[in-house]
């Protein structure tokens, strides 16, 4: 299998509103290369977008066990424990997003609404 082709063919379906396709293709890219952080990125979102939530968090805390500074992964996997409707322990991730990015309005809003659904009360 050509990883890079493949890798290709899920970006497209990702691209074209498919994310369950796409996380099909990433699947065996991710379990070939489990050090990439693009592809388990892109695993993650395909994940969040279908509604896998319990299979993006997987892939966001392994991506910051790789990467503890990658903000957008912090930011992600706040929102999908939000979604998961454990919004205290999303809080700590979005905070974390946020300050790493102050002036990134989506990081600065979700914090905002967790806070405000939490009391600012985090876990």
């Amino acid at each position: 299998m050509d990883l890079l082709e493949e890798y290709r063919r899920a970006t497209m379906f990702f691209e074209a509103g498919d994310p369950g396709g796409a996380a099909r293709l990433l699947e065996p890219i991710v379990a070939a290369e489990p050090d990439n952080a693009s592809v388990r990125q892109l695993l993650a979102r395909a994940y969040f977008q279908s509604a896998q939530l319990v299979r993006a968090e997987e892939q966001l805390r392994a991506l910051l066990e790789l990467d503890p500074t990658d903000h957008y992964a912090h930011h992600v996997l706040g929102r999908t424990l939000e979604r998961q409707g454990r919004a205290e322990e999303a809080l700590r991730y979005l905070r974390i997003a946020a300050a790493m990015h102050p002036d990134n309005d989506d990081y600065r809003t979700a914090r905002h609404r967790v806070e405000a659904r939490t009391g600012g009360r985090a876990r």
